[in-house]
């Protein structure tokens, strides 16, 4: 009973694998006919003919390209330049007199002055009282010339009786002109002193803006004290901008500059009032100064750029977008009459808001790429995108 257990077991098993790998052959068969049927329902491209490169994209596949005409543009032409602000005119001040301790400091560095004002005052005590003196010596003398004088009158009405001789008389003349001479240069000596003592108060030469002062009352001053203030005549203000001798050819008096501090963000509009007499032998530049109108905003000293204006011309503007560079240098894509793209070598510049201008290598009638360019490859088809360019013929 037992050996027929095991048979029973032995027939069961072998049914159960049987049936395993007729599911297995069914499932097999299935994936065969799927595959067959995706392989007859794809659709066949024709054959690209022998030694033929890889087929390009058509239609749709084409890439969309934006593209422009850019025309010509009038381009202004400038120079970039940078330097330190400064006055225009500076008038340094110092003792005119013969000096002494300082009494007041009346003015204070950004004060506007005008002419003959007075800046400082200087003790003046000793030559109040010289003053006084030579005052009462006119008077003196004054006293003397009018004795002198009545004492020649009583004698031109003696002489006529005999009472005194004529040499008398000239001698009287002569006492009285002397007399009138002490009292003309006893008045000049007092003038003197008071020109002397007005020369105590230091005084701005002219009508300025006051930069710097270097004096504190209490202070013995001469005229060996140096500088006391230092006043920007007029306020005028000045750049002294530093210039590549390659861009000075270019450069004019009266010439229209733009000045922008550094740190700040408003511009200031100057012109060119001197060109450099020389340039260094070391950086091969020049000093252009640049005047400037008063403004409290502008303090000498500060450093500042400049964009100088000398002239326009025309020629074609492109995007920066559009310009590619390589080793070789610079250049553009243009599209063809097949709408491909074909590298030109292109001369860049003046840089503006506008955009690049291009000195050579377009008449400005191109279609030009103005996008995407470095994603693009010589011979490459595309479809073209006309964008409008603003342009001056």
């Amino acid at each position: 009973m037992n050996y027929e257990s095991g048979d029973m077991y032995a027939i069961t098993d072998d049914s159960e694998r049987k049936r395993s790998r007729r599911w297995l052959i069914i499932g097999a068969a299935v994936v065969v006919v799927l595959i067959l049927a995706f392989v007859l329902m794809r659709p066949h491209k024709p054959a690209a003919p022998a030694g033929a490169g890889p087929t390009a994209p058509q239609g749709d596949q084409l890439p969309v390209v934006s593209v422009g005409v850019p025309g010509n543009n009038a381009v202004a032409r400038q120079v970039a330049a940078t330097g330190s602000l400064a006055a225009r005119v500076e008038m340094p001040v110092g003792v005119a007199g013969e000096g002494g301790r300082v009494t007041a400091v009346l003015v204070q560095p950004g004060q506007w002055v005008g002419a003959g004002q007075v800046l400082a005052t200087v003790d003046r005590s000793v030559q109040t009282q010289t003053a006084a003196s030579l005052a009462a010596q006119i008077r003196v003398a004054q006293a003397d010339a009018t004795l002198a004088q009545s004492e020649l009158d009583r004698a031109m009405k003696l002489v006529s009786g005999g009472y005194i001789s004529k040499a008398d008389i000239e001698t009287k003349t002569a006492t009285r002109d002397a007399a009138n001479a002490r009292v003309r240069v006893a008045e000049a000596t007092l003038a003197q002193q008071r020109a002397a003592n007005g020369r105590l108060d230091i005084r701005a030469p002219a009508a300025g803006l006051v930069l710097s002062r270097s004096v504190e009352p209490g202070q013995i001053v001469s005229a060996g004290s140096g500088v006391l203030f230092r006043i920007a005549k007029g306020g005028e203000l000045e750049l002294k901008a530093d210039v590549a001798e390659s861009d000075l050819p270019g450069i004019f008096v009266g010439a229209v500059a733009t000045v922008v501090p550094v740190g700040g963000t408003a511009s200031y509009t100057g012109h060119v009032w001197q060109l450099p007499a020389v340039i260094d032998p070391q950086t091969r530049r020049g000093t252009v100064r640049i005047a400037l109108p008063f403004d409290r905003s502008l303090r000498p000293g500060g450093f500042a750029s400049a964009t100088i204006q000398i002239g326009a011309n025309t020629a074609p503007v492109l995007p920066n977008a559009a310009i590619q560079t390589d080793a070789q240098g610079n250049y553009v894509y243009v599209v063809d009459k097949n709408d491909k793209v074909q590298p030109v070598r292109v001369t860049t510049g003046e840089v503006t808001d506008a955009g690049v201008a291009i000195v050579s290598g377009l008449a400005g009638n191109e279609r030009v790429v103005l996008q995407a360019g470095a994603f693009l490859s010589p011979g490459q088809k595309i479809k073209p995108v006309l964008k409008p360019m603003t342009a001056t013929k």
